[in-house]
């Protein structure tokens, strides 16, 4: 907590205005940064207590600034639990963000699509999601001023903004799911079986982060809207042997879908 307040204070005396919304943009994904009317930006190594992303396409950038007409704060790039950081230090962000004063959070990611129905680029609005991750960041002595020892789960995603993102993508004629996310820890990719496993439990899309930052998020009382796009098909008998060109590709063809919702949504 005290890292937290430290980190918080460090902002408030360096940025003027309260950011009402928080986003995270994940891998391949900073297309949105590049629309906000910039205030202030800070690299993450200049932050106290804040990580240092390591993966090649995260820009390690805390942004302010306006976007739609709200004040925004975005993560360009976010850290993940493969990096060999725990889970606290993950989702450090968003108990910042909740403390300069945001009220909603956007999240994103790219995915491997498990349901046969998904197509490369699909945007899937996440409405629901299965932990597979080896921690948890609500582990240890809980941060009372934050939330309860025992949050409940039953509608981590916010309904109303569930419905909102997906009537804004169908009215503009993208391809829209609402589908379910399964996080698990990577960094590899999974095997043929394991893939027919999270199908079988559930999941409609696969990937290795958010799920974390969301957790944090419903501890907080913090509505979450998310949405990832399908960077690769992990069913029979699309499934092939995927790299990280072939994913950002995909992720390229969605972004500008993706972007369109989300500035939708804070109009």
């Amino acid at each position: 907590m005290d890292q937290i307040l430290y980190c918080t204070n460090y902002i408030k005396q360096r940025v003027s205005f309260k950011p009402e919304v928080g986003i995270i943009l994940g891998t391949g994904l900073g297309m949105l940064a590049d629309k906000i009317d910039i205030y202030k930006t800070f690299d993450y190594q200049d932050l106290p207590h804040f990580e240092i992303s390591t993966v090649e396409t995260h820009q390690g950038k805390l942004i302010f600034g306006t976007l739609a007409g709200k004040n925004v704060v975005a993560m360009q790039g976010r850290f993940h639990f493969y990096e060999g950081y725990n889970m606290q230090q993950v989702t450090f962000p968003v108990r910042v963000m909740k403390m300069l004063g945001i009220k909603k959070l956007f999240v994103s990611n790219i995915s491997g699509g498990l349901n046969p129905n998904y197509n490369l680029a699909d945007i899937v609005i996440i409405e629901d999601h299965i932990n597979l991750q080896t921690q948890n960041p609500l582990t240890g002595k809980n941060l009372e001023e934050f939330g309860p020892r025992f949050p409940d789960m039953i509608e981590p995603y916010n309904k109303q903004m569930v419905n909102q993102g997906y009537d804004i993508g169908m009215e503009a004629g993208f391809a829209m799911r609402k589908g379910i996310y399964v996080s698990v820890p990577g960094p590899n990719l999974e095997t043929k079986a394991e893939y027919k496993f999270l199908r079988m439990i559930g999941a409609d899309c696969v990937g290795m982060s958010t799920v974390p930052e969301v957790i944090v998020a419903a501890h907080m009382g913090l509505p979450v809207f998310a949405a990832s796009i399908v960077s690769d098909l992990c069913y029979e008998p699309k499934l092939k042997k995927a790299n990280i060109k072939d994913l950002l590709e995909a992720a390229a063809l969605g972004e500008p879908k993706l972007s369109y919702i989300i500035e939708k949504m804070l109009t």
